[in-house]
């Protein structure tokens, strides 16, 4: 068994830190304001890491640490307070007593630049124009240039219970673009935490991993597609087709073939399969 820290406790962090504690592992929660009652093997730690005074007693016998975090908004000043600032006051935390914890970093598809509906594994260049992704990309790097055994995710798109948008969104009659096709990626966040249980326990069995994963279902779909399936088994009315946006951003296909050869079964290969279950 393994003591390990999950940095950012929210939805996926939570569930994770529980099913974590009933493998029996020893799993404590970095939060800025911890839950004052919870139930479980769970421990918290109180800190805000962009605040490095904060994290000074923070324990350093970890043999793990999740980063996974949440902005508070989508804006530069957010994404660098996690993602460069509390980074940087956590490894300097660690490295500086010597501690070397490996860790497996939740990252983003965003990092991706390719809007053209190509196909994107973890050998693709990741080189996006959009600030936000920019520093997701650098704090990657950071972490694998700093230890060759930490491990990069790359969620796509999330959804499940919680995560609703697109259904909201059938019920609206939107207008999306049908032609050219505009690829979507996603991945239910209960196979989110499948794989980072999975890559821990394949970790803690010694088997040798890559650094990057690329974490998204077996079928890349249209938007079209997607909200058309939606509609129809929400009984809504059908999307309306979009004039060609010559703009749109992150029209790529995941190929998450990496992650499967390494033995990974998806509980939700399709949008169809997790989507269908919300529905229900």
């Amino acid at each position: 068994m393994a003591n390990i820290l999950i940095i950012g406790c929210g939805s996926i962090g939570t569930q994770l830190a529980h099913n974590l504690a009933a493998k029996g592992h020893d799993v404590t929660g970095l939060k800025r304001n911890p839950p004052k009652l919870d139930v479980g093997e769970v421990n918290y730690f109180t800190a805000d890491i962009s605040l490095a005074y904060q994290l000074e007693e923070l324990p350093l016998d970890f043999e793990f640490i999740f980063f996974i975090v949440s902005p508070d908004g989508r804006n530069k000043e957010s994404y660098q307070a996690i993602y460069e600032i509390g980074l940087t006051n956590l490894i300097d935390r660690f490295v500086k007593e010597g501690a070397s914890p490996n860790w497996i970093f939740i990252s983003s598809t965003s990092v991706y630049g390719q809007s053209e509906g190509e196909w994107v594994d973890e050998e693709s260049i990741a080189q996006s124009d959009n600030i936000t992704s920019q520093y997701i990309r650098q704090a990657e790097q950071q972490l694998m240039d700093l230890n060759p055994q930490n491990i990069v995710v790359r969620f796509s798109g999330i959804y499940g219970p919680g995560r609703e948008y697109l259904l909201r969104m059938a019920k609206q009659q939107s207008v999306i673009q049908k032609d050219p096709p505009y690829y979507t990626n996603r991945i239910h966040q209960q196979d989110c935490i499948g794989v980072l249980i999975f890559l821990l326990e394949k970790s803690l069995a010694g088997v040798t991993l890559e650094q990057c994963y690329l974490a998204s279902d077996d079928s890349p779909a249209t938007m079209w597609d997607v909200m058309s399936w939606l509609t129809e088994h929400l009984s809504c009315k059908p999307p309306e087709a979009k004039v060609n946006d010559k703009e749109v951003v992150m029209n790529k296909r995941c190929n998450n073939q990496r992650l499967k050869t390494l033995g990974y079964h998806f509980q939700y290969p399709d949008f169809k399969a997790g989507y269908l279950e919300l529905i229900k």
